[in-house]
Formats: structure tokens, C-alpha cells, sequence
């Protein structure tokens, strides 16, 4: 249930921190209030997550889900350009999340 909690806390950061870039400074009011609720919704769930997996290995993978998911969001709906290199060091950081959670619990 812990690696559960912290994949969806993971998801939750991918939200918020794409709400950054929707909150436009925390201008619009709607945007910045799911923003502060998806930031507050994933870290609550990686303090819950934190009780039975290693800290380390907890935030390395939070960290990295958000890191990967943000990216392909860019991607995806931001045009941000994929480039080779760049979704090979995605594809990195999820071999490292992977090790991680193979090693980590």
C-alpha cells in the first residue's frame, strides 16, 4: 500500500507542477486553488508513504515520477520539443525509479 500511496503522490506532483505553468504566477485564481490542492494531496501522501518505505528511496522516486511525468506533459501538451537525448534521460530516470523500488522496500 505504500508504493500505492507514493506512485499516486508521484501522479499528484505531475499535476501540480504542470498547474504552475496553468496558474500563471498564481494569477488565476481556479488554476493556483488545484495547484495548491494537488501539492498539498502529494505530500501528504508521501508522508504516509515515508512510515514504511526509506526516506531516500521515497523522495528519489517522488521526485522521479514527477520529473518523468512533467517532461512528457511538456511534451505532449506544451510542444515542448522530445528530442533523442532527452527522452533517453527519461527513459533513465525511469530505470532508475524501477531499481529503485526493486531495491528499496
Amino acid at each position: 500500500m505504500a508504493w500505492a500511496r507514493l506512485i499516486v503522490a508521484g501522479l499528484f506532483e505531475v499535476g501540480w507542477a504542470v498547474g504552475l505553468k496553468y496558474s500563471e504566477g498564481f494569477s488565476r485564481l481556479v488554476s493556483s486553488i488545484a495547484t495548491l490542492a494537488a501539492l498539498a494531496v502529494s505530500m501528504v501522501l508521501l508522508a504516509q508513504a515515508v512510515e514504511r518505505i526509506p526516506l531516500g528511496t521515497a523522495y528519489a522516486v517522488w521526485t522521479g515520477i514527477g520529473a518523468v511525468g512533467t517532461a512528457l506533459v511538456g511534451i505532449v501538451l506544451f510542444d515542448e520539443p522530445p528530442g533523442l537525448a532527452r527522452l533517453g534521460f527519461i527513459a533513465t530516470i525511469l530505470v532508475g525509479i524501477v531499481g529503485l523500488h526493486l531495491t528499496g522496500s
